[in-house]
């Protein structure tokens, strides 16, 4: 991981991110804390990670989330060459997910 934007105000943001306890609290913060363009972003681009690692292609991708070819490439690069961080959190989801369905559960929408 790059440390070049890495500094004391981006270790908080990382720790409140940790510190939220549920998916009512993390709507609050990222209400107070990004624009509505920027939280549909951010999700938006979770979509599209999420189906690069299913395998679908660039059309089908642009169909089923709107997002231009330009924001799919810049996704790629970071599913192939990033961090991994895309890939561990859509892992811990689908492993939530699968939980879920075990216990009987559904998950919210």
């Amino acid at each position: 991981m790059s440390n070049k934007w890495k500094d004391e105000f981006t270790d908080q943001l990382c720790d409140a991110i940790v510190a939220i306890s549920g998916r009512d609290e993390a709507y609050r913060f990222l209400e107070d804390v990004a624009t509505f363009s920027e939280i549909k972003a951010f999700s938006q681009r979770l979509q599209v990670a999420s189906l690069l690692i299913k395998g679908l292609s660039y059309p089908q991708i642009v169909q089923a989330t709107g997002a231009s070819t330009a924001t799919i490439s810049r996704v790629k690069k970071c599913v192939e060459y990033g961090a991994d961080g895309y890939r561990d959190v859509l892992g811990k989801l689908k492993d939530k997910e699968e939980k879920g369905q075990e216990n009987g559960t559904k998950k919210k929408k």
